[in-house]
């Protein structure tokens, strides 16, 4: 499950960058406002999902082995 989610961060932080660069010129602020807040959100939840993911992977090496 923790490798799930560092993959899933990654992958959602590559998305939403991308997408921001590739927005067209020639819409309203508005379009852009909307468009950044969303940006900014997925990044956060990327970046917790990740925390998570890594948090996850670390008490796993620490545990003793069977």
């Amino acid at each position: 499950m923790a490798v799930f989610l560092i993959g899933l961060a990654a992958f959602m932080i590559f998305e939403w960058i991308t997408l921001g660069f590739n927005l067209a010129d020639g819409h309203p602020t508005s379009f852009y406002v909307v468009h950044g807040i969303l940006i900014a959100a997925n990044i956060v939840l990327a970046i917790v999902l990740g925390a998570i993911g890594l948090r996850g992977l670390a008490q796993r090496a620490q545990r003793p082995p069977m």
